[in-house]
């Protein structure tokens, strides 16, 4: 009998990746394979597991969408109070990695993570569509809700105000490198 996992395989055809293929400065480096990435239909090029620790140093990871990369770090959007924003505030240390399957490429980041200013944070909030901002003021992120009603009343609710405000406890952190 055969281990459907270990049946899993694939080759990675292409040429091998040198130092002289590749920029100096790893911001530029990474913001080339994420242009490549979208330009070979990634879905989410975007997309990146983040990795943080709790209290006790137990790990866990998410998927958070990278929304910015440049000499300052990686950002990211979350709710503070989620348990990626509380581990955060009590252990800044965290990787990320970036994974792109059809170009057979992945970056791990490594760094702490801070909070970016809330001007920072209510410029990004302004571009995003209404629906996903109620969607991020309604959901508890981490906690229990009721029942999955209770969560669409309250958004519904909140897009029936119109333009919405950005909570403070929703916000950006970047990931210094």
């Amino acid at each position: 009998m055969t281990d459907p996992l270990n049946d899993l395989r694939e080759d990675y055809p292409g040429a091998a990746l040198t130092e002289a293929e590749v920029a100096a400065d790893p911001v530029v480096q990474v913001n080339a394979w994420l242009a490549d990435a979208v330009a070979a239909g990634e879905p989410l090029a975007n997309a990146m597991t983040l990795a943080t620790v709790d209290d006790r140093a137990r790990p866990s990871a998410r998927i958070v969408l990278l929304k910015g990369l440049d000499g300052r770090g990686a950002t990211f959007f979350t709710s503070y109070g989620s348990r990626k924003g509380t581990e955060l505030a009590e252990n800044p240390a965290c990787a990320a990695v970036l994974y792109w399957p059809r170009l057979h490429r992945q970056v791990r980041l490594e760094g702490r993570a801070e909070k970016i200013s809330a001007a920072e944070s209510d410029a990004y909030f302004a571009t995003r569509p209404p629906a996903s901002n109620a969607s991020a003021i309604a959901s508890p992120q981490s906690q229990v809700i009721p029942d999955r009603k209770s969560l669409e009343t309250r958004r519904a609710a909140l897009l029936s105000q119109g333009r919405l405000d950005r909570p403070a406890t929703w916000g950006g952190f970047r990931i210094t490198l």
